[in-house]
């Protein structure tokens, strides 16, 4: 096996290794480190936790003395800078690594090509650039949180085969098999957030939980223009036990507000005027909070509104072999759509899954090239 050859191998642990911190680290980067001495693995680690030792650091201390003069593999740019850890430039440096090969550059301003610059300054040969594209997938969401200001929107939902999401009559529950829900339990419980609208809240009384409980418990958010979600709803009923937030219009009933806000959920006002610029000022606020993943489970008026404004990034369909028909059934996007088939959005890096009598596509969305 040549050097090159090697050294996409190596790359590839610890791409594989990053990945096993999803749901955990956020909004850290998923970031995985292999050090390898005389073409042996002598230690690796990955990013486990938020404000814990970063990948760097755990395989440091699983190779100990073997480090020195080792090359380190490490899927993202280390860091160079104070934060919740110490740099990691630095722990690399006094370790003796002698190289460092690093998928891409780290988009966050403290980093930005300035940990490349250092170990460099400090005598240690560095690479960067290898399994660039696998590193940026991988990413993405933490990449669109640092640069966009803006987090990472996933669309989910379960659809008839003729493509409805509920009846004529609103039923909904249930379209898609319990092994189709068990894998939008796991996707619930490696996000940030998971958001509905009031229609869906009130039509599926959902609790909108990980079960059973994943790497984190994400935030409930109901986008409720009107205040009207009911304090009888599961939602309401588990506020004091469950983050929930409300959005709502800055001219929705007080009293509603008042009673959600008692009842232990964060009401939260929008003071811009149309539904789409209030829209964007949820939006703002979420990546406020550095909030990196939100999962939006609909329904149709919600997910065309972000499909309108271009927020999807990321879609889960779960397809039934179930027919309903009728005009009026509910299809998974509303909102005002595309006028021309050449316009509509498209899906890459797409897998399809059969999950038990389902079907599972899931894909991200492609967009268009920038200059």
């Amino acid at each position: 096996m040549n050097a090159v050859s090697s050294d996409r191998l190596f790359m590839q642990r610890a791409l594989q290794l990053a990945g096993l911190g999803q749901g955990a680290v956020e909004p850290n980067p998923m970031v995985g480190c292999v050090l390898v001495r005389d073409g042996q693995i002598v230690g690796e680690g990955y990013h486990q936790q938020y404000g814990g030792p970063h990948a760097e650091v755990h395989a440091l201390a699983a190779a100990g003395e073997a480090a020195r003069g080792a090359t380190a593999y490490v899927s993202l740019e280390p860091c160079c800078h104070y934060g919740q850890t110490p740099p990691c430039t630095e722990a690399l440096r006094a370790a003796g690594i002698a190289r460092v090969v690093a998928a891409m550059r780290d988009p966050f301003p403290l980093v930005d090509g300035q940990g490349i610059s250092d170990l460099k300054a400090a005598g240690i040969d560095v690479e960067f650039g290898l399994c660039e594209q696998e590193a940026r997938d991988l990413n993405a969401p933490f990449i669109k949180l640092v640069t966009q200001s803006c987090p990472w929107f996933i669309a989910k939902w379960a659809m008839t085969l003729d493509g409805r999401v509920a009846t004529r009559a609103g039923d909904s529950k249930w379209i898609s098999s319990e092994a189709s829900r068990a894998i939008v339990h796991q996707l619930r419980g490696r996000v940030d957030a998971i958001m509905i609208g009031r229609g869906t809240a009130i039509a599926d009384d959902p609790l909108l939980t990980a079960r059973p409980p994943g790497a984190r418990i994400p935030l409930r958010i109901v986008v409720d223009t009107h205040a009207q979600l009911p304090l009888e709803s599961q939602l309401v009923r588990t506020a004091n036990e469950f983050d929930t937030l409300v959005a709502v219009s800055i001219e929705a009933d007080r009293a509603k507000c008042r009673a959600l806000a008692e009842a232990g959920c964060e009401v939260f006002a929008l003071a811009a005027g149309t539904p789409a610029d209030r829209l964007w000022e949820l939006v703002e606020e979420l990546a406020g909070r550095q909030i990196t993943n939100v999962l939006v489970e609909g329904g149709p008026t919600l997910l065309g509104s972000m499909f309108d404004a271009g927020l999807i990034d990321e879609v889960h369909a779960f397809i039934a072999p179930k027919l309903v028909g009728g005009l009026f059934a509910k299809p998974p996007i509303a909102g005002a759509g595309r006028a021309l088939l050449d316009e509509a959005a498209r899906l890459g890096n797409v897998e399809v899954q059969q999950v038990g009598e389902d079907v599972y596509i899931r894909g991200r969305t492609i967009r268009p090239a920038t200059s």
